[in-house]
């Protein structure tokens, strides 16, 4: 499934699911143009995403993110919490390294949306 932010026939944002059950989605990914980044596109977009799913009965929304960063606050304020962490996971499935502020990226963070939190 995949929800888009259109401004005049261009897609300035984008967010793709995929079903992992049939009570769970997992959110694969999330993107959104440089120029319109810092301006709660991206935070709208997934808040909208969220409640199109909720309302289709799914429970739980997953996804993986790095272990520190913007990304880790930026599903926090959406209410997504920490499950799970999975040691060494960028380093061996990532071709290049992954760097943020001068810090590599070694873990990947599993975090849970529960949809009945959700008003």
């Amino acid at each position: 499934m995949c929800f888009a932010a259109v401004i005049d026939n261009n897609v300035i944002a984008a967010c793709v699911f995929q079903r992992r059950s049939h009570t769970s989605f997992e959110l694969m990914n999330i993107a959104v143009q440089p120029a319109y980044q810092t301006q709660g596109t991206g935070s709208k977009l997934l808040a909208y995403a969220i409640a199109e799913i909720k309302y289709k009965g799914v429970k739980i929304i997953e996804l993986g993110t790095g272990a520190f960063g913007h990304q880790l606050s930026f599903y926090q304020k959406l209410g997504f919490r920490v499950e799970s962490v999975i040691k060494n996971h960028l380093l061996e499935n990532y071709p290049k390294p992954i760097f943020e502020n001068g810090i590599q990226h070694k873990d990947m963070l599993r975090l849970t949306l529960h949809l009945k939190d959700i008003t």
